[in-house]
């Protein structure tokens, strides 16, 4: 089983699920993009502008997932030495900024015409920008540090310390009295979302995956390749 985790193994199958995403991303952007733009209906209070909940909401969800599976095979890391296990979090770290720094945007264009103003200093959104932070400072730690074993130890550290943050951002909303309203969907109880919405937003968060998982895929193919060329410069 380890074995077949090994890159050179996955390489082989790297082509074929990149293939399979693109056959059906677009079919289902389509179906997503009608779902959350023209047949979910607008909210009674917010209107058309809680469309960009679509959005929003599953950006989130991803950049706080990618950010999560990074503390978690940094630690993986530190105590079983997977070479693999770097070059994924390598792979995750552009993603995650990338949703994260999404549900920032598209969270300011829906404060707008809901607090009426684009920013405002509460505990969840400062805590998002923090881990926008977290983000840049661990993809700047391979990026800039030649050593890699160096690299490895300083990245994994910043991921581990960051992880604390996503305690913050979870319960910020219940430990302090914030503009952000608490979350929709709690595991274990009803969801606060009705059907109408719930749809798109599923669709929508599987399109967003979908994209999310064909960037992975293309990076770490490239991290693979990387690594094969440094592996047969050192022979």
């Amino acid at each position: 089983m380890i074995k077949f985790l090994l890159p050179s193994n996955i390489y082989f199958f790297l082509g074929k699920i990149i293939k399979f995403i693109n056959s059906i991303f677009f079919l289902i952007l389509i179906i997503g993009l009608a779902f959350a733009l023209v047949l979910s209906p607008p909210d009674y209070i917010q209107g058309d502008s809680v469309r960009i909940m679509y959005v929003h909401v599953p950006s989130a969800w991803i950049g706080l997932a990618s950010f999560s599976l990074i503390s978690l095979f940094s630690i993986l890391n530190f105590v079983f030495k997977t070479k693999n296990l770097y070059l994924i979090n390598k792979s995750i770290a552009p993603i995650g900024l990338l949703f994260t720094s999404l549900a920032v945007v598209t969270g300011s264009l829906w404060g707008q015409p809901t607090w009426g103003t684009w920013w405002a200093w509460d505990a969840r959104l400062t805590s998002m920008i923090i881990l926008i932070f977290f983000y840049v400072l661990f993809i700047l730690s391979y990026k800039l540090i030649k050593k890699e074993d160096l690299a490895v130890k300083v990245s994994s550290f910043l991921a581990i310390i960051g992880s604390i943050n996503l305690i913050i951002i979870k319960y910020s909303v219940e430990w302090w009295s914030t503009l952000h309203q608490p979350a929709s969907l709690k595991l274990g109880n009803s969801s606060s979302i009705h059907s109408s919405m719930m749809l798109p937003l599923m669709i929508m968060l599987l399109v967003l995956l979908l994209y999310g998982a064909l960037i992975f895929l293309m990076k770490y193919k490239t991290e693979i390749i990387k690594m094969k060329k440094k592996n047969v410069k050192r022979l």
